[in-house]
């Protein structure tokens, strides 16, 4: 014991001179500071760390952000416009084709009567106007096709909307839980630090070995560079997030990013089959596919009375020409007008070309009715397998719980264990890395069950 106090009090002697030297060095870093300051190059960075001061994104901002942002939204809002254009413009199908001409001529001799001249009287010009329409039984249900598709183009860029949204929520909770991650990592390496302050005090007291100092000090470096490894993916993640929302990450650091939320979790039941009767018939896929067979239905109608029914063509047509000033005729013009009947023939006889398009019209249908079969099976199997993955995922976190209880209790008997000596510093890193473990599984888990309510969601396209 008299040589222990006797190291203790050489040991503060020698520190003492150091600690002398780091005041003084300390006061030098602040003078330093201080004048770097008052330099341009000092303004700057102080006006720069103002700049770049940290922002707050709650969810909602986010998706919102991502929705005015996204490129893919912008070309499927381009369509929808284009689809909703020609929707509102159905008149234009059976609107008449108007057209209008107007030439000018002149007619000289050329090698006879003196040749070629040049004279006012053999110039002239004429104008014509005309309109023509063409009519046929298949003309309301091409209208109908247009309506069909802006119905499908409205539908897709709300799905898209949907979609993203999502991608938005799965990408905001991923950062949650890789921030809480970092916690957990950082608390870890203060129990390291503090543990490796221990043990450097009781190896110069000459109570633990110069081995298990060491292996304490290095398990501040493992924790350190697992802490460095997890903020380097963090911070990754933020920068695409930040893309994702349509903020320059350019000059945004990770740590000036504040998510606003928590992950809060519940125990929720869903009964599947009450979600594939509820929620199965307005799935975004379903209702597509059903649209699918009902324009292809129409299409069949629209080829077989377009090629089998007969079409009506009107047309009329105005001309008019001056007259003839060397035989003094005047001006002229005249109208005509035409109106038939086309009765398609060969339509009718079974294996023609025309036969052949109405045929396979009706194939058409079959199949894409057989895709919806499909659709419809493997939707249901999807909302299957959640409902009974979230079921198990939540037995996960109940497990994940109680492994998080026993190893933070097992870590405090170890640290107990080897402050008396009964425990050498591996064992003790073990047990504080099994209690991160443990933490970071619980963690994983929590996350894991609320993707798994975002992915029932999406299934069931509704906020349930």
């Amino acid at each position: 014991m008299i040589k222990r106090l006797q190291n203790a009090q050489e040991s503060e002697r020698t520190t003492a001179p150091v600690n002398q030297r780091m005041k003084r060095i300390d006061r030098l870093q602040y003078i330093v500071l201080f004048l770097f300051s008052l330099s341009p190059a000092g303004t700057a960075s102080i006006l720069h760390a103002q700049q770049t001061q940290s922002i707050r994104i709650t969810l909602e901002e986010a998706q919102e952000r991502a929705v005015q942002q996204s490129v893919s939204l912008r070309k499927n809002a381009l369509d929808l416009e284009t689809a909703a254009y020609a929707a509102n413009h159905l008149w234009s199908e059976f609107f008449p084709s108007i057209s209008a001409s107007a030439g000018v001529n002149y007619g000289s001799n050329l090698f006879t009567n003196g040749g070629f001249t040049l004279e006012e009287s053999n110039a002239g010009y004429s104008v014509s106007a005309g309109v023509s329409l063409n009519l046929n039984a298949g003309l309301p249900l091409s209208m109908r096709i247009i309506t069909l598709a802006y119905q499908s183009q409205l539908l897709t860029y709300e799905d898209a909307k949907r979609q993203l949204g999502i991608q938005v929520t799965k990408s905001f909770y991923n950062l949650l839980a890789e921030k809480q991650n970092l916690a957990l990592l950082e608390e870890k390496l203060d129990l390291a630090r503090k543990q490796g302050e221990k043990s450097r005090t009781a190896f110069r007291n000459g109570l633990v070995s110069e081995r298990s100092d060491m292996q304490t000090q290095l398990a501040v470096e493992n924790a350190r560079l697992d802490m460095n490894k997890a903020y380097i993916q963090y911070a990754s993640h933020v920068r695409d997030f930040l893309t994702l929302t349509g903020m320059d990450a350019a000059d945004m650091d990770a740590s000036g990013v504040e998510l606003e939320g928590v992950i809060e979790i519940a125990e929720a039941s869903f009964d599947a089959e009450s979600l594939i009767r509820d929620f199965l018939p307005q799935r975004p896929d379903i209702v597509r596919q059903r649209q699918t067979i009902e324009r292809l239905e129409l299409t069949k109608q629209q080829r077989a009375l377009s090629g089998k029914a007969p079409s009506l063509s009107g047309s009329i047509r105005w001309s008019g020409s001056p007259g003839n000033a060397a035989s003094s005729a005047p001006f002229s013009d005249s109208v005509s007008g035409s109106l038939s009947v086309t009765i398609p023939i060969d339509p009718w006889i079974p294996g023609t070309k025309s036969y052949q398009t109405v045929k396979s019209a009706e194939t058409d249908v079959e199949k894409a009715r057989l895709d919806l079969v499909n659709a419809e099976t493997t939707a249901k199997n999807e909302i299957r397998n959640l409902c009974a993955g979230l079921r198990n995922l939540w037995g996960t976190i109940e497990i994940a719980r109680i492994q998080a209880t026993i190893a933070e209790r097992a870590y405090r008997l170890t640290e107990q264990a080897f402050q008396q000596g009964a425990a050498e510093a591996l064992t003790l890193e073990d047990s504080r890395n099994a209690l991160t473990a443990a933490r970071q599984q619980l963690l994983s888990a929590e996350l894991a069950y609320k993707l798994g309510i975002l992915d029932i969601e999406a299934a069931v396209n509704a906020d349930l």
